[in-house]
């Protein structure tokens, strides 16, 4: 065998390496991506008429009415709830849960949520101290319960949601 034709050998190994390092990359691209999605969404409670909207990772959500504050990680609002609550500081503090705090539009009242994800569909956001949000009801302000189901919606958390979706 000529030294020639080893080297051409070795040349087509080492580019078909290559190809392969490329794919294997491009391939495991779009599983990374998804990972780090996995806290950012927008999410709804059909019942209790609440929507949350946030991500995790980044202050990138303005929130409505707010918009002189610049991005934030999120908030929470909906129908008759008293206030808009913006999202001041997160603590992802485990793949599934996190803590937040919020703050009402007016920053006169705080509120610590854990938030956890049971599975791809659901995030449970329950209320830990501080003043619990209102909404209103007639002519009452009456506490949203404690702990509630939200159905999330799998889209780039934005601040345009208003209306809850026709699937809901």
């Amino acid at each position: 065998m000529s030294s020639n034709n080893c080297q051409q050998r070795i040349f087509h190994n080492f580019a078909a390496m290559r190809k392969i390092i490329a794919l294997s990359i491009i391939t495991a691209l779009p599983t990374v991506l998804q990972a780090d999605e996995k806290w950012v969404f927008k999410a709804f409670s059909p019942t209790e008429q609440v929507w949350l909207n946030i991500n995790l990772y980044e202050e990138s959500i303005e929130v409505p009415g707010m918009e002189m504050f610049g991005p934030m990680n999120g908030y929470v609002n909906g129908q008759g709830i008293y206030g808009t609550w913006m999202v001041t500081s997160v603590k992802k503090t485990t793949e599934k849960e996190a803590l937040i705090n919020l703050s009402n539009d007016l920053g006169s009242e705080t509120q610590a949520v854990r938030l956890s994800l049971p599975n791809d569909s659901t995030c449970v956001f329950e209320q830990q101290e501080g003043h619990v949000i209102k909404k209103a009801v007639g002519r009452k302000l009456v506490k949203i319960p404690q702990k509630i189901e939200l159905k999330i919606i799998r889209e780039r958390a934005s601040k345009n949601h208003n209306a809850p979706p026709n699937a809901l």
